[in-house]
């Protein structure tokens, strides 16, 4: 995945994100991160970066690193979330780095989905971090991955 790439699938599929300031940090096999900085279109009224903004980086970096690897299994694997929670330790503001490192483990349970041919879940975490190396928010989204019938 390339910053041009996720440009493209933010402004034409998820363009809430795009406008809130969402961008691709970095990509790596099994580690991916995003960041978005605090601003006017992403406030709070309490001067910090609103709750669903954090969420929403928070979840590229575990859904984008998902979807990767479910089209390099050359499968027609479903995913989708089935719960989220967070923690916020800090006040957001700056850039926030939110990464997701939990790569082994999707690879593994995309596996399971298809030998099993069930549905199987996975908790992924992906953490908010400022400039200063403060870890702001917490976020553990609940992905389920499911092999489709062939028609």
């Amino acid at each position: 995945m390339n910053k041009e790439l996720f440009k493209n699938i933010l402004t034409t599929q998820i363009p809430i994100a795009w406008i809130a300031g969402v961008r691709l940090e970095s990509w790596e096999e099994n580690k991916v991160s995003t960041r978005v900085k605090y601003g006017f279109l992403n406030q709070n009224p309490f001067k910090s970066m609103f709750w669903a903004v954090q969420g929403m980086a928070a979840e590229f970096s575990s859904g984008l690193m998902a979807n990767a690897k479910i089209s390099k299994s050359g499968e027609d694997i479903s995913m989708l979330v089935l719960g989220m929670q967070s923690k916020y330790l800090k006040k957001a503001v700056g850039k926030i780095v939110f990464t997701c490192e939990d790569g082994e483990k999707i690879d593994a349970v995309i596996k399971e989905a298809i030998e099993t041919k069930k549905g199987v879940s996975l908790n992924v975490t992906s953490r908010g971090v400022d400039e200063e190396g403060d870890i702001v928010s917490e976020f553990q989204f609940t992905w389920t991955f499911k092999l489709r019938d062939k028609k």
